[in-house]
């Protein structure tokens, strides 16, 4: 990302709001503040906000209601969202995720955790040079008439229809598409996804699973691309061809 990173930050707690701009704006980033939800819609019209630090605890609208809402807006369905939950709350979590958040912290939390939390969702959510095996930029990688083009980021439906992946998403379908029938355990998955972001045992990789089901499997509860290995993970069913994407 050549520009500053813009994020905003939003919190009722005046304390919480304060120390966390502060902090991030010493470590490089461009930092606005919200106190609720009305306040962060302001926000995100008027500036280009690159990812969202946002509490699940909101005064009016809570953080989980919020989520679906930026997930089904046109202008903010990929803006990355790092959602604030209470410690030891697995439900709100896993409900976050849900709700399309790409990572989750539990309060109280070290300032230095969400700067590492933010820094690994925002190389997530950015084009990336390519690892070493992993399909090159300007690649197309087809499957069952989907397309995913790795420098745009994008995936399109057999029917060409664009379809809106979150940057937790998107790296998960990377992970399954750059290694087709292949059992991935959890652990691999999040090594490949997620470059270890997430805590051991992290629940995260299924609901991630579930979402993108939804979004390219016939009938996802009866899924047929990625399947599900009894003790063992997932797998990724369909043969994938590449090829040069379209300039």
């Amino acid at each position: 990302m050549d520009r500053t990173p813009h994020l905003l930050v939003v919190d009722d707690d005046r304390e919480i709001r304060s120390l966390v701009s502060q902090f991030l704006t010493r470590h490089g980033f461009r930092v606005t503040a919200a106190r609720d939800g009305q306040e962060m819609m302001k926000a995100l019209e008027t500036a280009r906000i690159d990812l969202i630090v946002l509490d699940l605890m909101l005064p009016g609208e809570d953080g989980l209601s919020l989520c679906r809402r930026l997930r089904a807006g046109s202008a903010t369905a990929a803006v990355p969202i790092i959602m604030l939950t209470a410690m030891g709350e697995e439900t709100d979590r896993i409900i976050g995720l849900e709700m399309g958040a790409d990572d989750y912290l539990a309060k109280p939390f070290g300032p230095r955790e969400l700067l590492a939390r933010i820094k690994a969702v925002l190389r997530r959510a950015v084009a990336v040079p390519a690892a070493p095996g992993a399909a090159p930029t300007g690649t197309l990688l087809r499957f069952e008439g989907w397309s995913l083009d790795v420098a745009k980021r994008e995936l399109r439906s057999p029917d060409g229809v664009l379809v809106q992946l979150s940057a937790g998403e998107y790296d998960l379908l990377v992970a399954f598409v750059e290694h087709p029938q292949r059992v991935l355990n959890r652990d691999q998955l999040l090594d490949l996804a997620r470059g270890r972001a997430a805590v051991p045992f992290d629940r995260s990789v299924d609901v991630q699973v579930s979402r993108l089901r939804r979004k390219i499997e016939p009938d996802p509860a009866d899924p047929t691309i990625i399947k599900t290995v009894r003790g063992g993970g997932y797998i990724f069913t369909p043969a994938v061809t590449t090829g040069p994407a379209a300039p």
